[in-house]
């Protein structure tokens, strides 16, 4: 699978607070936290674009499917409009 980011682009130490045991019992586990923890934060990244774009579509058939609606029957509220 391809990354959704750019490879080569410049590591810059960040700041994080993050429970400490926690911490301790990844680096125990890993002998490169940093990899792991970005290839983690490339996942999540990919996740939540895709969940956007999955709620995008949604909304734009929603949209559309209303759109076909009133298109065809007319809006509900010129049933209902005394002016």
């Amino acid at each position: 699978m391809a990354a959704g980011y750019d490879l080569g682009a410049r590591k810059r130490p960040v700041n994080l607070t993050l429970n400490e045991n926690l911490v301790d019992q990844a680096k125990a586990l890993t002998g490169n936290l940093s990899a792991v923890v970005e290839s983690l934060l490339s996942e999540f990244v990919t996740q939540e674009r895709k969940a956007q774009a999955a709620r995008s579509r949604s909304v734009a058939e929603a949209v559309a499917t209303w759109n076909a609606f009133d298109e065809k029957s007319g809006s509900i509220a010129d049933e209902y409009c005394s002016l």
